[in-house]
This record gives C-alpha cells, sequence and structure tokens, in this order.
C-alpha cells in the first residue's frame, strides 16, 4: 500500500532532502488533502515539533479532520502521545524517545503500552549506515533497527523504517535491507526512504510493507 506523506515546517507543507535541505514547499494544503483524499492512510509529520522548534498543532488537527492520519514529530511522552490522539490522530509516532543512550527505553515503551494501546502505536526505527539514528538522524546509536525491533516488539502494533541514507534521494529504497526486518518481526511494518517507483511500492507490498512516499509525489516523478 502506498502512503502518502505530508511534512509540516512554518506552517507549510515541505519536503526536505536528507532531512536537511529544502526542496519543496507549499502553502496549498487544501490541495493536497484532495490529492489524499482516497487513501486509507497518510503519514503527518510535525517538523517543528520534532526540532523543539514549536508545532503546526492548529494545522495537524485541520489535517486529520480530513485525512486518515498517523502523526509523528515531537512525541515524546504520554502526555504528548494522548494530546496528538485527542486532534483526531488515528495512531501516533514515537522514534527518539524510545532510545535512551544506546539502548531501548523498555520502561517508557512498555508505560506507552500500558496507557494508550499497542494498537495505536508506531515505532519510528530509522536506519543510517546498519545502525538506528536518532535526534534528527544525527545521533548514531550502537544498535542495528533489527535489533531494536525486537526488543521494542512487545509494546507496538507497528514499525516505520525509514532508510536514512537513500532518504529524499529519490534513487530508490534498500530492498534487502527492509526484506530483513521484515523477517525479524511479525508486526505491520511501514517502509521509507528513497522509494521513488510503482515497481517498489509493488515489491513491498508482496512483502506485506506498506510504502510511505513523499518527494516522488510532490515533484510528480511518482504518477498516481
Amino acid at each position: 500500500m502506498l502512503i502518502p506523506s505530508i511534512d509540516l515546517q512554518g506552517g507549510k507543507i515541505v519536503q526536505l532532502v536528507q532531512g536537511e535541505r529544502l526542496a519543496v514547499e507549499t502553502s496549498d494544503v487544501d490541495a493536497w488533502i484532495q490529492k489524499f483524499a482516497a487513501y486509507p492512510k497518510v503519514q503527518l509529520i510535525d517538523l517543528d515539533a520534532a526540532k523543539g522548534a514549536g508545532n503546526n498543532e492548529p494545522l495537524v488537527a485541520r489535517i486529520c479532520s480530513a485525512l486518515p492520519c498517523r502523526v509523528g514529530g515531537g512525541i515524546r511522552t504520554i502526555e504528548r502521545a494522548q494530546a496528538i490522539l485527542a486532534l483526531g490522530a488515528r495512531k501516533v509516532i514515537l522514534g527518539s524517545s524510545l532510545f535512551t543512550g544506546n539502548l531501548v527505553n523498555i520502561h517508557f515503551a512498555r508505560d506507552l503500552s500500558d496507557q494508550i494501546g499497542p494498537d495505536r502505536l508506531i515505532a519510528a526505527v530509522d536506519g543510517k549506515g546498519g545502525k538506528v539514528v536518532v535526534h534528527g538522524w544525527r545521533t548514531s546509536l550502537e544498535i542495528s533497527p533489527a535489533e531494536a525491533i525486537r526488543m521494542l516488539e512487545p509494546f507496538f502494533s507497528e514499525f516505520l523504517y525509514t532508510h536514512v541514507d537513500l532518504e529524499g534521494l529519490m534513487k530508490g529504497t534498500d530492498m534487502a535491507a527492509i526484506r530483513a526486518l521484515r523477517e525479524t518481526t511479525t508486526r505491520a511494518l511501514t517502509a521509507a526512504g528513497g522509494i521513488t517507483t510503482h515497481e517498489e511500492i509493488d515489491l513491498l507490498d508482496a512483502m506485506t510493507v506498506d510504502a510511505v512516499v513523499g518527494m516522488a509525489l510532490y515533484t510528480g516523478r511518482l504518477k498516481v
């Protein structure tokens, strides 16, 4: 399944290359809501909240009221996760807050699962160079995505894996890395990072992996 991605920054929809260089920016939120209206899942990330530079909460609420969104970005506490769900998110995505030092924060993951329920939780495990990266992909941990997923599996219904090495480059993704993670967990798995073609989406679908696509949609490289 193709899951379109909406990234928010400064009250606009944006696409960044490697999480840094601005490549696409638009204020026409309604146009993209309309384009994505037929999709059963949409991924919505508040980049400002993720960076600790404010948030786009009114826009998150507006988009969640129109589209079936899974929402991430700056969700570091149980209270914040509950607040985002109250805005209309179907599920919440947590990433950096699931790790402390080089280890998975099992205590936080368990409390989160107990209070919210695994069915409404997605764990974002981002990989670069074979290691988990956190804090906007700036910090590399001494743990692999597969190891992190195995430890988090009891507490989450789904994992989101971003192959950071190829994110935003529209050069394709790493099928071997994603296949290895598919074999690691029985939970739902969504992949992101460089996915550009219908062929890739079909290959991932055959592995029972959903595909998050951003840059290729906004630039028109992927026709839908």
